[in-house]
């Protein structure tokens, strides 16, 4: 069963990481359209596509006719309003910490048995309300916004003429720029969270080793809004995993020392 989660897990960030890329290739690069002309357009289209659309709209006339900060503010309320999952993936992984003396002693006891060792293991995760799969719930709730806003971003042709440091949001960055800056903030998000997600799962080291290289690949193709939005979203995350992890790790040390 352990085997089996571990393994559903891989697939699932590799099945996203694939869903993006191939994002990045299907849309034409001359496909523009007016916000309304979606709701002619199939479900995804006026369903989910339209309504990210008139959103940043929205907030590009509140901000002075910038999409920059529009994507911004976006960013900032997605990110907000999945809060409580990501707290649901800080205490899970707490819990797992706390579980590791317990998954020890199964993996010795039952060293020449695998499929009994996995079966106390999740028996152990059961009793005491324990998901390995939590990790991926912030991933799996920002991929469907993701893709709503890259097409939103694709199609829209106001956020295409607008410029950032001399260059259009609906080209790809060059100079490589976003994709690079999109790739490191990546890189330190995915560095600040390794130690906890590689104990929940040991298979997920690897992936956040390579995740900011494919984040980078894709960002070179991409419009540079969408960049953009990692670029800010890592950002947030960054902040939020200093208090969620680096911060409260310090506390833990320094509690620890005191006694």
């Amino acid at each position: 069963m352990l085997f089996r989660n571990s393994k559903r897990k891989w697939l699932l960030v590799l099945g996203l990481v694939m869903m993006i890329g191939l994002l990045a290739g299907c849309a034409p690069a001359d496909h523009t359209m007016d916000t309304p002309d979606l709701l002619k357009g199939n479900f995804w289209e006026k369903n989910v596509v339209y309504y990210f659309a008139i959103t940043l709209d929205a907030f590009a006339r509140w901000m002075g006719d910038s999409y920059v900060l529009a994507i911004l503010l976006l960013t900032i309320i997605v990110r907000t309003l999945i809060l409580p999952l990501t707290l649901k993936q800080y205490r899970s992984s707490k819990a797992m910490q706390a579980l590791q003396p317990q998954m020890a002693d199964i993996k010795k006891k039952y060293k020449d048995n695998p499929q009994k060792q996995q079966e106390e293991t999740m028996k152990l995760f059961q009793t005491h309300g324990v998901n390995p799969m939590a990790g991926c719930l912030p991933l799996i709730v920002q991929m469907p916004v993701f893709i709503a806003l890259y097409n939103a971003i694709y199609w829209n042709k106001d956020i295409r003429t607008e410029e950032l440091f001399g260059f259009g949001l609906g080209e790809p960055s060059p100079w490589y720029f976003l994709p690079v800056l999109a790739a490191l903030t990546t890189f330190v998000q995915s560095k600040m969270m390794q130690k906890q997600q590689t104990q929940q799962m040991p298979g997920m080291g690897m992936i956040l080793t390579i995740f900011p290289v494919l984040i980078f690949v894709m960002s070179m193709s991409f419009p540079a809004a969408l960049p953009l939005y990692w670029v800010f979203s890592n950002t947030y995350t960054i902040v939020q995993n200093y208090f969620l992890y680096v911060r409260s790790s310090d506390k833990g040390k320094k509690e620890v020392l005191a006694k």
